[in-house]
C-alpha cells in the first residue's frame, strides 16, 4: 500500500522544509510499524533539494509534481527527467487533473511523459478521473478507460512497481466531497480490469492504484479497506505532518486487519 501526498503550489521552501522535518520527527520519534505501507511525498520543484535532505534517514520516497515530455531542449521554465533522476526524484505525477483542465494537457501528452519518466528510472504515477457531467451522464467508465488507454498506449510495464495509476474524481478534488468506498472501488475495479487486460493479472495486480480526492484521515479506512484501492494520492491533508501520518496509520490497520 503507498500512501503519496502532493503538495501543489503550496508552503514556501523553509515552510516545505518544515513539514519534511515534521514528517520525518513523526517517523522517528515514536516510528510506527509501517510494514508494507510505503510513503512518498511530492513537494514544488524548489523544494526537492531540501526535502530529500530532510528525509534522507526515514522511509520516505520523493517525488516530482509533473515534468516535460522531453530530455532537454528550448523549454524554458521546464523541467526534465533526467533534471529528476540526478537529484534523486524517485517518481513523478503524470496528467494530475489540475493539469489537464489549466494548461490542456491530454492523454498523448500524458502517454509521452510517461514513456520519458520510465526511460530515466522514475515510476510515473498517472492520474485519471470523470467529471460531475460526466459521472451524472453514466460516462465515469469510458472517460476512465479512455484516459487509461490513452496514456498507456505502448507503455511497457513488466512488473508492478514500474507503473502507478490514480483515480481521482474530478468533482472530488479540493472539494472536501469524496467519493463513497463503494463508488471508489468500482472506478478501482474498471482500472484493473482495463490494466489486466493490457498487462495481464500477474502484472496488473501488483500495480498500486490510489485514490486521490478528499482523503482525510476520518475517511480514509473505509476507502483503503477497498479490495482494489491500494492507498491514497493525498491534497490538502498532506500539508500537516499529523493528517498525513494519520492516514498512513490507517493504512497499515487496514494491512494489519486484513493480514497482508
Amino acid at each position: 500500500m503507498l500512501v503519496a501526498g502532493n503538495w501543489k503550489m503550496n508552503t514556501d521552501v523553509s515552510e516545505g522544509r518544515a513539514l519534511a522535518d515534521a514528517i520525518a520527527e513523526g517517523l522517528s520519534s515514536s516510528p510506527p510499524d509501517l510494514g508494507d505501507v510505503d510513503v512518498l511525498v511530492c513537494p514544488p520543484y524548489v523544494h526537492l533539494p531540501a526535502v530529500l535532505d530532510a528525509l534522507a534517514e526515514v522511509p520516505v520516497t520523493v517525488g516530482a509534481q509533473d515534468m516535460h515530455a522531453e530530455g532537454e531542449g528550448a523549454y524554458t521554465g521546464d523541467v526534465s527527467a533526467p533534471m529528476l533522476a540526478s537529484i534523486g526524484c524517485d517518481a513523478v505525477i503524470l496528467g494530475h487533473s489540475e493539469r489537464r483542465e489549466y494548461y490542456d494537457e491530454t492523454d498523448a501528452d500524458v502517454n509521452a511523459k510517461a514513456k520519458q519518466a520510465q526511460a530515466h528510472g522514475l515510476v510515473p504515477i498517472v492520474c485519471v478521473g470523470e467529471t460531475l457531467e460526466e459521472r451524472q451522464a453514466g460516462e465515469a467508465d469510458t472517460v476512465v478507460q479512455d484516459q487509461v488507454d490513452g496514456a498507456l498506449s505502448g507503455v511497457s510495464v513488466d512488473s508492478g512497481d514500474a507503473l502507478i495509476v490514480a483515480y481521482e474524481p474530478i468533482w472530488a478534488i479540493g472539494t472536501g466531497e469524496s467519493a463513497a468506498p463503494a463508488q471508489a472501488q468500482e472506478m478501482h475495479a474498471v482500472i484493473r480490469d482495463d490494466l489486466t487486460e493490457r498487462y495481464g493479472a500477474n502484472v496488473a495486480d501488483d500495480i498500486p492504484l490510489l485514490y486521490g480526492g478528499s482523503m482525510k484521515p476520518h475517511n480514509a479506512y473505509g476507502l483503503l479497506s477497498q479490495p482494489d484501492i491500494d492507498g491514497g494520492l493525498i491534497g490538502s491533508a498532506s500539508l500537516a505532518a499529523d493528517s498525513f501520518l494519520g492516514i498512513a496509520e490507517k493504512a497499515v490497520e487496514v494491512q494489519e486487519e486484513s493480514g497482508s
